[in-house]
């Protein structure tokens, strides 16, 4: 009976040290767990990404120089990381897009972006590929306003929207020059619009016309398949202007909605 009791006791003792030993660690699992995620917050750091796309020209190619994109933010000018290189900016339309940058950056309030460009810029057109002189302002960089409030650990994404046929300008003299016709937006709170023309062959230009804004592209011209992207919430009249030959068409009163990709259907050409 002696020698129960004994063996109890002690098997009492060893449970009891090994439920306060579970409980330290169950403890300070939580408070690790906890300081890491206030960490986070406190550390007012934000995750941001901007990705580039194109509304197309009537071009084979608009080959972009990306040396550089930074921000104010916080009044402060910071470089961010960027994937530099020369970009063939008709490789990302209707619905296409590429990375340009993704960082991490002080939360606090950002007021512009700046794509600051180098000299090796090109268009091609009839397979004759011609040099395009650019703005001296690519050097501080063209500046793109947004106002935007960045909280600690949360995700931003922009889109920086380059619409090749306003930005390529032919000369009287057969040269080409750049001068960017860009858009920024995030399609958190902005819409798009897409659809399919038909014949293909009518090759129109699209445009979506809200009051005194609008936004451009071309019909592809092998589907057909066009998107219009970075609307404003509300309605729309949005406008094809076929090659010579078809008949201009409008569609009146098309609602964006935020956040969404509203889908035209097939627009007939006549």
């Amino acid at each position: 009976m002696i020698c129960d009791f004994v063996l109890s006791a002690r098997m009492n003792s060893k449970i009891k040290k090994m439920k306060q030993f579970l409980l330290i660690i169950i403890v300070g699992l939580f408070l690790f767990t906890g300081c890491s995620e206030s960490d986070n917050l406190d550390s007012g750091q934000t995750q941001i990404q901007f990705l580039l796309t194109d509304a197309p020209g009537d071009y084979q190619q608009v080959n972009i120089d990306i040396v550089a994109v930074r921000v104010i933010l916080n009044d402060s000018l910071i470089d961010l990381e960027t994937n530099q290189g020369i970009y063939n900016i008709l490789d990302f339309v209707n619905g296409k897009d590429t990375v340009l940058v993704e960082d991490e950056v002080p939360s606090g309030y950002i007021s512009q972006i700046r794509l600051v460009l180098g000299e090796n810029n090109t268009v091609m057109v009839d397979s004759v590929l011609h040099d395009m002189k650019t703005p001296s302002a690519q050097q501080s960089g063209l500046k793109l306003n947004v106002h935007e409030e960045f909280l600690p650990g949360e995700s931003y994404s922009y889109v920086i929207d380059f619409e090749a046929d306003r930005s390529v300008i032919k000369k009287g003299n057969g040269n080409y020059s750049l001068k960017p016709v860009i858009r920024v937006f995030t399609e958190a709170i902005t819409g798009s619009l897409q659809g399919v023309v038909k014949p293909v062959e009518a090759r129109p230009a699209v445009l979506a016309v809200q009051g005194n804004d609008t936004a451009s592209t071309y019909a592809d011209t092998v589907t057909g398949d066009f998107m219009l992207r970075g609307l404003s919430e509300g309605p729309c009249s949005v406008e094809f202007h076929p090659v010579e030959g078809y008949q201009d068409t409008t569609l009146a009163d098309i609602n964006v909605l935020p956040g969404m990709v509203t889908d035209l259907d097939t627009i007939n050409i006549h």
